[in-house]
């Protein structure tokens, strides 16, 4: 059955955690709007790829560019089943809007499925959704997860965790995993 779903994302968010759920979802069926503050549909966001190296953290290398399908000043969280949250560093800046803050708390007061992977969780952890909720993200984002109540999901990088509504995943690795229980949860 097919959902409309939402993908609120932004500049430097990560070229895979964005354009791979983007293009999996529809070709499950289902309607991705992918939407930026401040940005209009046919307008296009940066990507970055994030790359594991063997160094202290991940690598950043320029992405591919991205183009928005949907306007977000002229959407409405409820008129969407579900909603996506890419990793990158583009929730490090989305957190700090109110607007993609109600957005995002909509979707968690609905019970409606959440996908939110790598540093996607500080956006979750802005919109004070995870109390009490055990959520994967980029180990870095740990201590957020953690000082908004939620409980860390120390998982291998290609795994991910359900927990009631919500899936989430510690970075790009965990893409068939993280996609399949978020499938699920569309059903």
């Amino acid at each position: 059955m097919s959902k409309k779903i939402l993908m609120i994302t932004g500049d430097f968010t990560e070229d895979y955690e964005t354009m791979v759920p983007f293009q999996a979802l529809q070709a499950f069926g289902h309607q991705v709007h992918a939407v930026c503050p401040d940005k209009k549909a046919g307008d296009s966001i940066a990507t970055a790829i994030h790359d594991f190296e063997g160094d202290q953290t991940y690598s950043e290398k320029p992405g591919h560019r991205f183009t928005l399908n949907a306007s977000f000043s002229e959407i409405q969280a409820s008129d969407y089943d579900a909603l996506v949250i890419p990793g990158g560093r583009a929730p490090e800046y989305l957190r700090l809007n109110p607007e993609v803050i109600s957005k995002v708390q909509h979707f968690f007061e609905a019970g409606k499925p959440v996908a939110a992977i790598c540093h996607g969780a500080q956006l979750l952890a802005a919109a004070k959704v995870l109390t009490g909720r055990r959520c994967s993200a980029y180990p870095a984002c740990s201590p957020e997860v953690e000082a908004c109540g939620g409980e860390y999901a120390d998982i291998p990088v290609d795994a991910a965790v359900t927990d009631g509504n919500l899936v989430t995943a510690p970075a790009w690795p965990a893409h068939p995993d993280w996609l399949a229980q978020f499938q699920k949860l569309l059903q």
